[in-house]
Parts: structure tokens; C-alpha cells; sequence
């Protein structure tokens, strides 16, 4: 699963994906965690650039790649940015121009139905991205508390 995510979210490896993703885990239906996420995200003034269905790509595609077993009974991720919080980011570092547009994300696989992951991808520490984080788990937090 570790490297089901790693491949989704463009990371070079499965250990890379435990440092590089914070993840909150609850028990919602996967569609009411998707709206609160996208709640989360409006409700704050940001607009959501793009949503994915990378569960519904991956079950597109299974017959043309090989594939023998689903992943996801849902994935999907959203992109957006922030002009105030990204302005401090690359303030504090020009080169934070990279980690624009951050990427939400929330999976139920089929190994482990009923279980929805939600979570983000982690910025580096450092100044400007720290507030990025925060703000990212503060969202991801309320997706997966239903709030």
C-alpha cells in the first residue's frame, strides 16, 4: 500500500512515502470525507485547482498494464494553492515556488474497506513551509474528524 501511495504521489520510495505524507485515518464513508476535505479547502477562501480520481484511473487502466488485483475502492487528491500562505513560503525562500500546489489526498483500499486514509503531502521543515504543514494537517484533521 506504502508503495501504491509512493507511485501516486510521485515519490521515489515507500520509505520516502513515511516522511514525505501525514496521514489521519477514520471510519467516514469516503464521499463524506472527499466533501469535507473540499469543504475544509473552500470554507478557508482557497479555490481547489484540480481534482483527481486516481482509483478510477488505476481501475481504467488495470487491464492494459497487467494488473491482477484492484488497489483503491476509492483514491482521490485535490490541488490547490494558497496566495497568502505560499507568498510568506516564498518570501522566506524563493525556491518554495516548488512545493506549489499542495496536494490533499484520501484513499479506502480494498484490503482494508470502511478504513479512509486522509492526508497530505509533506513540505521540507524550514521557514514558510512549517506554516504550510500546519495548515495542511489542520485541514486534513477536519476532513477526518468529519467536521
Amino acid at each position: 500500500m506504502a508503495a501504491a501511495l509512493a507511485a501516486a504521489l510521485g515519490l521515489a520510495s515507500p520509505a520516502l512515502a513515511d516522511d514525505m505524507v501525514t496521514t489521519h485515518e477514520t471510519q467516514s464513508p469516503f464521499a463524506s470525507v472527499i466533501a469535507d476535505l473540499e469543504d475544509a479547502v473552500v470554507n478557508r477562501g482557497y479555490v481547489i485547482d484540480y481534482h483527481g480520481h486516481i482509483g478510477e484511473m488505476l481501475k481504467r487502466t488495470a487491464g492494459d498494464v497487467g494488473a491482477a488485483m484492484p488497489l483503491y475502492r476509492e483514491a482521490e487528491f485535490l490541488q490547490f494553492c494558497s496566495a497568502v500562505v505560499s507568498r510568506k513560503a516564498m518570501e522566506a525562500d524563493m525556491g518554495n515556488i516548488a512545493f506549489c500546489p499542495y496536494v490533499l489526498f484520501a484513499y479506502e483500499t480494498e484490503a482494508e474497506p470502511g478504513k479512509v486514509v486522509v492526508g497530505f503531502r509533506r513540505l521540507p521543515a524550514g521557514p514558510g513551509r512549517d506554516e504550510v504543514n500546519a495548515l495542511l494537517d489542520e485541514i486534513v484533521s477536519e476532513a477526518a474528524e468529519g467536521l
